[in-house]
């Protein structure tokens, strides 16, 4: 079950990322939540502890919902990229349906 919502999460990010409602990397996940135009912030579980406390911070202050999924490796890859620690989903339904896979694996 949880390999599947997995794998559905990771495709949603692909889907998103082609739509134009990703910006990755540290520096343009950091861009659109200061912008306010960042929905959700996803960081892996394997970034550095420095990068999930920066993001940590950074989305209470700006009150973004941040989770914490996956590794850099798979998140990557699910946008067509190298690695990835870090992202920001740009547009508010797709971030509500990336939101509700989430909660369904923290349950």
């Amino acid at each position: 079950m949880q390999y599947k919502i997995e794998s559905r999460l990771l495709s949603l990010l692909g889907l998103a990322q082609k739509a134009g409602y990703v910006g990755s990397g540290e520096f343009l996940t950091e861009k659109a939540v200061k912008e306010k135009t960042a929905a959700l912030v996803l960081v892996a579980t394997d970034a550095s502890e420095n990068t999930k406390k920066m993001f940590q911070n950074l989305c209470d202050y700006y009150k973004v919902p941040i989770y914490f999924f996956s590794d850099k490796e798979k998140i990557g890859h699910a946008i067509g990229k190298e690695f990835r620690a870090s992202l920001a989903v740009k547009e508010a339904g797709m971030a509500k349906a990336i939101e509700k896979q989430l909660k369904l694996i923290n349950t």
